[in-house]
């Protein structure tokens, strides 16, 4: 599969606060899905979040005791995770960069998550190629995002359970619909490009408006 351009919404300035904004409902989902990681893996193990944002599901990592890195190719992310994470006391190293040519050591780490941004990706093999490069052996990498065959009811639904106001519900489904649906894969072209990218068959299973897929190294 060919790389594409990136021609979702800029991630920056007053886009990334009001992405903030908006996620920070869904803190409940960020937590269960923490503890979901962390019973998938060793106590005490180095987790790297692709695309981190703004830090909601890095910071609950930490809080189970995980170590974590989180890189995102955002500034304004990057600056809004160091300061949310310093607001609850936990560490971990926030950093700039491009999810095609990750600054991490070669199987340093036990656990990488990318979270609802994979579709962005301008280079998404190399992105799949670089998350297994930076496994341990036996480390796993787990992916979730939107499918693009998702239902305009099932998307009515997911705006309709996110807890904000009438304004934002039409600007998150007015984005996903003319924009990250676009972006969207199928389950399909997932497999295609995780053994593409060195992995062996992954396990993907559907949720509400997406998929999540799980690949061990």
């Amino acid at each position: 599969m060919m790389a594409k351009a990136y021609k979702g919404m800029g991630m920056e300035g007053n886009v990334a606060r009001w992405y903030e904004r908006t996620t920070r409902n869904d803190l409940p989902q960020f937590r269960a899905l923490a503890s979901r990681i962390a019973a998938a893996s060793p106590a005490s193990a180095k987790v790297l979040e692709v695309a981190s944002g703004p830090g909601f599901l890095s910071i609950e990592l930490a809080k189970l005791g995980l170590q974590v890195r989180a890189v995102d190719i955002s500034s304004t992310f990057v600056q809004i995770a160091r300061r949310n994470a310093s607001d609850v006391g936990v560490e971990i190293h926030f950093e700039l960069g491009n999810a095609a040519a990750l600054p991490i050591e070669d199987g340093s780490v036990d656990f990488v998550v990318c979270r609802a941004a994979f579709k962005n990706f301008a280079e998404p093999v190399k992105a799949l190629t670089e998350m297994r490069r930076l496994l341990s052996p036996g480390g796993q990498a787990l992916l979730i995002d939107m499918r693009r065959d998702v239902s305009p009811n099932e998307l009515k639904q997911y705006a309709n359970g996110l807890g904000v106001g009438r304004l934002s519900r039409s600007l998150v489904l007015l984005v996903f619909r003319h924009s990250l649906i676009k972006r969207a894969y199928l389950t399909e072209e997932i497999r295609q490009m995780a053994t593409q990218a060195g992995w062996s068959e992954p396990r993907i299973e559907p949720s509400p408006i997406g998929f999540e897929a799980w690949m061990s190294r």
